[in-house]
């Protein structure tokens, strides 16, 4: 707005500032059961949240029915399960589908999600043409770091693309992709990593779009503007900020120049943002508060920058599932800054500084240059399947860690500054987190069954032999998956039929090519280590120790997993990592066939109660009890100690950042099990 109009409008309301429309506030939200999350969100929007934002379960994420062997102890943990129409109704029941911005974070399954809503939108007497929200549909970060991926790189993409043209011509509100360099920051991404790639994912998508030949040329501007990012924010503000205002000027030049938009609207950079929830800690919980602030600003302060939609994550997710409080007080967060504070009444504060300008520059540059790298490989699809970008953020982030372990970045409350009063926040842990039900799961899939029971199955049977004919043509998916929908298709049906046409994929582990993060030279303490892991490999009259890394059930979050397994290498070890999604007959099974001297479980998505003592007895039963087990992961106090007492040698959670430290106290659990004595290796 013109400051002569600003003017004006100042002096009509008594000489305050008029102020600019805020951003979507969401929260993250979703969990145990349908009706459970409706009624969750139904209450968030009473408490003036403005948009919704669905957080699906690992099955649904995957395709898997909550019956399926892998779906075992996952089913509602991180988010909601629906596996069918019936259980999409029941998630929106009394929430006009019309009238509500809904964000769904789904990738693999976004298409069949879609699906579900627009049905279930239909069904509420909605057109189609009213439907506003954004499904996330970004498999390479699935691929690069968080693990929901299912089908190979080819087939996902036309998933993408046969999306992408079908909402632009039924659904022309709706963002069909989110491209999320979210969780790439999770993985260790630099600002420049999270850009280039980020960046080199639209282009491969767009590129996709555009040679699919189901757009005119006339209307590709119109997929241009449908495409939305979802970033990550965080702790280094000025750098955050900068990042998204290098986000935009590279965003307008791609879609100008290789595209050929000329509408400046239609190559607006449109971005949603959650802070990082990497950052936030399991000690001193209570700065995550300031953190989760700090972040936000880093997205809302820049006008040129702004964000188009903001969740923030809540101050406890480090130690567990929130309650509703906690979101509740998240939201009041963003609502207290859009309300309270002037930020809305001024054009941008940080036009014309020269050290924002030399920090965007920079970044701009940078990110080019990274951007020109992936494409000489042949696009971002190449450059996965080669492991290049995987090993490029294991590396990262292994270096970041070496630098908190060294005290070179230091982190409030972990590694510095650690002495620390009596929380009355976590005096009772077990009630300052949310828990889910264990006997959920059983009752979920009874109504699964009763779904089946109750259903044609001649239309059900037709509906998916159709999908799955189009699905080995080149026919647009979508109207095969929507009528999968109609007819009462459940999740894992409707991926199974896909499955058997494009197959599965595993995506590289990036951890062979990771490079050494830390000085191993004497002195050190990975020095110490390596000496400690030498000699019981000798007492034990090993060549090497082997350790199998594990990740059990659906949880693809393979960050900590993965810097583990690069660390245990650099200290000696022979290392046994398989990936992600895995059972546990499948863990048991390689570490008798590999005669492990440990095994190492990562689990952060809850299901740990069900899955770790699973392990525990198939070892047993394979004669191989004797074997050390240790768990990683968010795991609640009272859930540490049943594990502990339930056989599990050692539990590590988020407070234990010195990985080179964990590495000799697996060593000292090997000791133990083999009955050797301790021993003290100074560095």
């Amino acid at each position: 707005m013109p400051e002569a109009e600003r003017a004006a409008e100042r002096e009509a309301d008594g000489g305050r500032r008029p102020k600019d429309r805020p951003w979507l506030m969401r929260t993250y939200a979703g969990h145990s059961t349908a009706e459970a999350s409706n009624e969750l969100y139904r209450n968030n929007l009473a408490k003036g949240q403005t948009g919704l934002s669905v957080a699906f379960d690992l099955p649904t994420q995957t395709g898997y029915d909550p019956d399926h062997v892998l779906a075992r102890g996952e089913v509602g943990r991180v988010g909601v399960p629906v596996s069918h129409l019936g259980d999409m109704r029941r998630l929106f029941q009394d929430i006009p589908l019309a009238r509500t911005n809904t964000s769904m974070t789904i990738n693999a399954t976004a298409m069949w999600l879609l699906a579900l809503y627009q049905v279930v939108a239909e069904e509420q007497g909605a057109d189609s043409d009213l439907l506003q929200g954004t499904t996330q549909n970004d498999i390479v970060k699935e691929y690069l770091s968080r693990g929901t991926h299912v089908f190979p790189p080819v087939p996902s993409l036309r998933l993408t693309t046969d999306m992408i043209t079908y909402t632009v011509a039924h659904i022309p509100r709706w963002n069909p992709i989110n491209i999320c360099s979210y969780h790439l920051q999770e993985a260790g991404a630099t600002p420049v990593q999270e850009i280039a790639y980020a960046m080199s994912t639209a282009v491969a998508v767009l590129d996709a779009v555009r040679d699919s030949g189901q757009v005119p040329a006339e209307r590709f501007g119109d997929v241009v503007a449908r495409i939305s990012f979802f970033v990550n924010a965080g702790v280094r503000f000025v750098e955050e900020m900068c990042k998204m205002r290098a986000f935009g000027r590279i965003w307008d030049q791609v879609t100008r120049e290789r595209y050929g938009v000329s509408d400046e609207k239609q190559r607006r950079f449109r971005y949603g943002v959650q802070v990082n929830s990497l950052g936030l800690t399991e000690a001193q919980p209570e700065n995550n508060v300031q953190r989760i602030v700090l972040e936000m600003l880093g997205v809302t302060l820049s006008k040129d920058a702004r964000a188009r939609a903001v969740q923030l994550p809540a101050w406890n997710e480090a130690l567990g599932l929130p309650r509703p409080w906690d979101q509740q007080w998240s939201l009041r967060i963003q609502q207290v800054l859009a309300l309270e504070s002037d930020l809305l009444e001024y054009e941008d504060i940080f036009a014309g500084s020269h050290v924002v300008e030399a920090k965007v520059t920079s970044l701009v540059e940078d990110s080019l240059a990274e951007m020109a790298r992936i494409e000489e490989m042949g696009g971002v699809m190449a450059a996965v399947e080669s492991g290049y970008l995987k090993s490029r953020l294991v590396s990262s982030h292994a270096e970041r860690r070496a630098r908190i372990e060294s005290g070179e970045e230091r982190i409030v409350g972990v590694n510095c500054f650690e002495a620390t009063e009596p929380n009355p926040l976590t005096a009772d842990l077990d009630t300052a987190i949310m828990t889910v039900d264990p006997a959920n799961e059983a009752r979920v899939v009874a109504a699964l069954h009763e779904w089946r029971a109750g259903r044609d199955e001649v239309r059900v049977s037709e509906s998916l032999a159709a999908l799955k004919r189009t699905a080995a043509g080149t026919g647009n998916l979508m109207a095969a998956t929507v009528e999968c929908a109609r007819a009462g298709v459940t999740t894992g049906e409707w991926s199974w039929a896909l499955r058997d046409v494009f197959g599965e994929f595993r995506a590289p582990t990036g951890v062979g090519g990771a490079p050494v993060a830390v000085a191993a030279e004497a002195g050190t303490p990975l020095h110490a280590v390596r000496e400690k892991v030498s000699r019981t490999a000798a007492e034990l009259g090993a060549g090497r120790l082997r350790l199998l890394v594990g990740k059990p059930g659906l949880d693809g979050h393979s960050n900590g997993a993965e810097q583990i397994a690069v660390r245990a290498r650099d200290a000696g070890f022979e290392v046994v990592y398989q990936g992600i999604r895995l059972t546990p007959e499948q863990i048991v099974s390689a570490a008798v066939a590999e005669d492990v001297h440990c095994v190492g479980l990562s689990i952060l998505s809850g299901s740990h109660a069900a899955l770790v003592p699973d392990v525990l007895g198939r070892l047993r039963e394979e004669g191989a009890g004797e074997i050390p087990v240790v768990v990683g992961g968010i795991i609640p106090g009272a859930d540490a100690e049943a594990l502990r007492a339930a056989g599990v040698a050692a539990v590590f959670t988020p407070k234990d950042f010195g990985i080179t430290e964990i590495i000799g106290r697996i060593v000292d659990e090997i000791r133990h099990a083999n009955k050797l004595e301790p021993l003290e290796v100074s560095a």
